[in-house]
């Protein structure tokens, strides 16, 4: 059962175009997006599982995933940030990604959700996760579609930083990109693979998935629920690669 987890802290958009928005109000995304993850940890959420939110903004993704196991740890490199998760669970620390605090082969379910694409190092963030996860144990990622035909982290002009969607800047070479969006990542399918090329993992799940569209749904409920019909059946054709985020999921081997 999907419950409303609502967070309203006055420091939200705090340093927006380096660390992104982290998710504050619960609603039909992210209860979807919750029910990608207790599929794909197969098993891994049990009220013995021991999970870690890697990146956990105010801590919806903690207070969520505490239905299925009181063994909920989090993350993140934003002291206010962690404050917040604090009420959720006491398991919340102060780090960086590319250095988690935590013993090796300790945890069975590692939840990386949007973050990636704002490390510093990318790839060490990537085999910190696995060098936490025991063996068999599974990290589920979302993060950034280099596809997708809009940046959703905003832009820089001029020297300014513009908050909110901007399109095909993610269609731009690098060179170009780069300069509009030098604060963000956003991930080719191969990008992606290349991260794991040298680790001790097997890919389990790797599609791209579209928008809630809940301020969308909110303004004009026909609208998005249109949006979501059409965009949802497309994630089952060759037209996913278009996705807002890929959602890919790594087994420990």
């Amino acid at each position: 059962m999907t419950k409303n987890f609502n967070l309203s802290p006055a420091h939200k958009f705090n340093k927006a175009d380096e660390r992104g928005v982290p998710s504050l109000v619960w609603r039909a995304g992210q209860g979807r997006r919750l029910a990608m993850i207790q599929a794909a940890a197969g098993g891994r959420l049990s009220v013995e599982s021991q999970v870690l939110v890697d990146g956990c903004g105010v801590g919806l993704y903690i207070r969520a995933l505490r239905q299925f196991t009181p063994h909920v740890f989090g993350l993140d490199i934003e002291p206010e940030r962690v404050a917040d998760s604090y009420v959720h669970s006491p398991l919340v620390h102060v780090a960086a990604g590319e250095h988690l605090p935590y013993p090796s082969n300790h945890f069975d379910l590692v939840l990386s959700h949007e973050v990636i694409e704002h490390v510093q190092d990318d790839a060490l963030a990537l085999a910190e996760m696995v060098r936490v996860l025991k063996k068999g144990g599974r990290a589920i990622i979302f993060c950034p579609n280099r596809l997708y035909p809009f940046e959703t982290h905003g832009h820089y002009w001029r020297g300014q930083y513009h908050f909110g969607n901007t399109p095909f800047i993610n269609y731009l070479p690098d060179v170009l990109r780069d300069r509009l969006a030098p604060h963000v990542r956003a991930y080719t399918a191969s990008d992606l693979r290349k991260l794991i090329a040298n680790l001790p993992v097997a890919v389990i799940t790797h599609t791209q998935i579209y928008p809630g569209y809940d301020n969308i749904v909110a303004r004009n409920p026909t609208l998005g629920r249109v949006l979501r019909q059409v965009t949802y059946a497309l994630e089952q054709t060759p037209l996913r690669q278009f996705g807002l985020s890929h959602f890919f999921v790594i087994e420990k081997t």
